[in-house]
């Protein structure tokens, strides 16, 4: 080791020592501090215990006979001291075991007791702090505490007492009277008469019953004197309850509402009376009586008119009663059976006696008072009964008994002369089945049906024709079993036949194999004895067989037209040996080419390339008139195609130039069509499109809309625009914009042509210079 080493080694000697003397020195302050506080503490203590002791002594003598418990504790909630009723109440006793007082606090009021704490320290008092406490057994009890600061010499706090107060049973009175009020509001509130409290006269309260009542708000009836807005039904009945001072009254009123019409209400009013002398409070009950007052006087008014009615009506009527005494009958009774006493005369008679008396009119007398005697004994509903008289009449006669609250009241005969009717109905019967049986040997179906559509009556024939028996369809609404294609058509047609109308129509029909037939129908009123429309009649005659050949012969002549039409244009332009005398010169052009290209100078070769391009435009010419004589003739092989596969392929194989470029913004649809004729007319419009931009960057979108019944495309371009004189030339054959050598005058008016078979419509919004709109629809069932 040299001596620089031992140098440096002795250096760090020197300064650990120093920096131990130092750490030895600040460690004696720190415990001589450290001593000196604990000295402070100790006799602050002791200060403390003797004031504490001295205050104890005091408060003692002081509190010693408070019936209420009384605690003492410091500043961190011990107890120092308490009387014998805290011992008690509490369960502890403070100097056998030391007891913090924030055990006692219930959790629901510990925030609460925390800022009560704060108030008494800020303050120096606490005045009646209510909160639950939780003793020692669990039991939960209601204290009211005032409490104060204990002061030292130095009127610096160091204990509080407080005088605790148990209001348990106090809290629980009151939680029931609450309960029990707020029960009463309740009811008060959700009764259905009107209750008013009132002093003196004047409303206090009236609950949402009496209020609704009147029409008047809450607020509006506060202070109103009840004389004001009510007035007895009967004024001396009213003076007389008044005046015996009653201290429970009903009588009827009539109150006046808000808009100034009147009710009549029962009201019961029952004062409290103070020492039976003066009456400070009425609390009265009301019940709008108005509507039965009226009902009791419709009643009135409607047993006098039907007492007018029945003494009118044009059917023997008598009223029995449950003794069998006549209570009420008509004129058309006596006349009906040759009585020559008057309705009024009758009333009170024994109905037995009359009965033995007329059944001589009756073809079977023994049998009609039997009959009579078996009605009354069962004493059910009897309708429609029919009797035959000596004198050739025909008499229907209907039972009814009546009830009263279950008990039983009499019951009434009604008589009615059908004898016209009778016999009206029963040749009619005879018409009916002479006819029905011609009609069922036609090849017509025969329905009739009520004017609720309820099938009444159906022959075979159109059973066979609807594919449904007859027990399927009568009792049936016929529109419900029969799916008609329109669906209103037969509510319409049923409409038409209450106004007495008579017509024929065609319809398309679902028969009960859901196969579709067509029929040819005619409709007229069905009416009853009175005249009255009670039904329609239909005759029907299934004419499917000829709708299919009618369809077949329209389809055939629209292919046929269309086909001649495309011959026709055809046999003028073009034919398929066209193309071989063109291959042909192609091929001699370009042999030219290849053997004399060193000799031939530039003007020759531009010759032999202008001849290459003549024979491309030859080309693309007749596949052009070939497309458009084949667009209308071919048969479609309809499918699902999905639109943005058909764009992108179009724009792998046309040319489209660089500046120019082709959106879908928005995802297009999957329709029901031919592939191929989507993809001709997609191509022609955007290889139309694409070729006639001359700006920098060009753009063609293709868009589409869902309409009702087609659908709607849209191709948009920003290109030179199409003069408004060409907006339809452009879809007839060879027309065409300009001189571009691309451009054969066909692909538009194949698109017409394909968009015609398709129902659908293709026109054109341009403005030259700012671009063309192409649109066109196809239609959506193109079956």
């Amino acid at each position: 080791m040299d001596n620089n080493e031992v140098s440096l080694l002795k250096k760090a000697l020197e300064r650990q020592k120093k920096a131990r003397k130092q750490a030895e020195k600040i460690l004696e302050d720190k415990s001589k501090e450290l001593y000196d506080v604990t000295r402070h503490l100790r006799e602050s203590n002791a200060k403390l215990e003797n004031l504490l002791s001295e205050k104890t002594s005091e408060l003692d003598g002081v509190f010693i006979n408070i019936i209420d418990p009384y605690v003492v504790m410091d500043l961190d909630y011990n107890v120092i001291n308490m009387n014998r009723s805290a011992k008690e109440f509490l369960g502890f006793d403070h100097t056998a075991n030391k007891v913090h007082l924030s055990k006692f606090i219930h959790p629901d009021f510990l925030d609460y007791t925390l800022e009560s704490m704060r108030s008494l320290m800020e303050v120096g008092t606490l005045t009646n702090y209510r909160a639950k406490i939780i003793l020692d057994d669990e039991t939960i009890k209601w204290v009211q505490i005032n409490a104060s600061l204990i002061y030292n010499k130095d009127r610096k706090p160091i204990a509080a007492q407080g005088i605790l107060r148990d209001i348990t049973q106090e809290m629980e009175v009151k939680k029931l009277l609450s309960e029990q009020k707020k029960q009463l509001d309740i009811i008060v509130e959700n009764s259905p008469l009107g209750i008013i409290l009132a002093k003196d006269d004047s409303i206090i309260k009236a609950n949402n019953a009496f209020v609704d009542m009147l029409g008047y708000q809450e607020k509006d009836l506060r202070n109103v004197n009840l004389n004001s807005i009510s007035e007895p039904n009967d004024e001396i009945e009213g003076k007389r309850n008044i005046a015996k001072g009653q201290n429970k009254v009903t009588s009827i009123l009539k109150f006046v509402k808000k808009d100034g019409s009147k009710i009549t209400a029962k009201t019961t009013m029952t004062s409290i009376s103070d020492h039976d002398i003066e009456s400070d409070y009425q609390v009265a009950i009301v019940e709008d009586i108005s509507k039965e007052l009226e009902a009791e006087r419709k009643l009135k008014a409607s047993e006098s008119r039907l007492s007018a009615l029945i003494s009118n009506l044009q059917i023997g009527v008598l009223l029995e009663d449950e003794d069998g005494k006549i209570a009420l009958t008509n004129q058309m009774f006596c006349n009906i059976f040759n009585i020559s006493a008057t309705p009024a005369e009758l009333i009170g008679k024994d109905c037995e006696s009359y009965e033995e008396l007329n059944k001589h009119q009756f073809k079977k007398p023994d049998q009609f008072i039997q009959r009579i005697t078996d009605i009354l004994a069962k004493k059910e509903t009897v309708l429609a009964d029919e009797l035959e008289m000596n004198d050739g009449r025909i008499l229907e006669r209907d039972f009814i008994p009546i009830n009263n609250d279950g008990a039983y009241k009499g019951h009434l005969w009604a008589y009615n002369d059908v004898t016209i009717s009778k016999n009206y109905r029963k040749n009619l019967e005879i018409q009916r089945e002479k006819y029905s049986s011609i009609i069922a040997n036609m090849n017509l179906g025969l329905v009739e049906v009520d004017n609720d559509d309820v099938i009444q009556m159906v022959n075979q024939s159109f059973c066979k024709m609807s594919g449904y028996s007859e027990d399927e369809l009568i009792g049936n609404v016929a529109s419900k079993v029969i799916q008609f294609k329109e669906k209103n058509i037969i509510a319409k047609k049923n409409a038409s036949r209450l106004k007495g109308k008579v017509d024929s129509y065609e319809l398309e029909v679902f028969n009960k194999n859901h196969t579709i037939k067509h029929w040819l129908i005619s409709g007229a009123p069905r009416f009853s004895d009175t005249g009255n429309v009670i039904g329609s009649i239909g005759i029907h005659l299934d004419i499917t067989e000829q709708k299919h050949l009618e369809l077949q012969k329209e389809k055939l002549l629209r292919e046929l037209e269309n086909s001649n039409q495309g011959l026709q244009e055809y046999a003028h332009i073009v034919s398929h040996d066209l193309k071989s005398p063109l291959r042909s010169i192609s091929a001699l052009a370009t042999w030219l080419y290849e053997d004399y290209k060193d000799i031939l100078d530039e003007g020759g070769k531009q010759n032999l390339e202008l001849m290459q391009e003549k024979v491309g435009s030859m080309d693309k010419l007749i596949h052009g008139i070939l497309e458009y004589s084949t667009a209308n003739s071919s048969e479609l092989d309809n499918s699902n195609v999905d639109l943005n596969t058909v764009i992108a392929d179009i724009a792998e194989i046309i040319y489209i130039p660089d500046h120019v470029q082709l959106k879908v913004p928005v995802h297009l649809p999957t329709i029901v069509a031919d592939n191929t004729k989507m993809h001709q007319v997609f191509q022609n419009i955007i290889g139309n499109a694409v070729i006639h931009i001359e700006r920098d960057q060009g753009l063609v979108e293709v868009l589409f809309k869902e309409e009702k019944d087609f659908w709607h495309f849209t191709v948009n371009d920003n290109g030179v625009g199409i003069p408004k004189e060409y907006h339809k030339k452009i879809f007839d054959i060879f027309q065409s914009i300009g001189n571009n050598e691309r451009s054969t005058g066909i692909g538009l008016s194949i698109v017409k042509k394909i968009v015609d078979r398709y129902q659908g419509k293709v026109w054109i919004d341009s403005v030259v210079g700012e671009g063309t709109q192409f649109h066109f629809t196809i239609k959506k069932n193109i079956n």
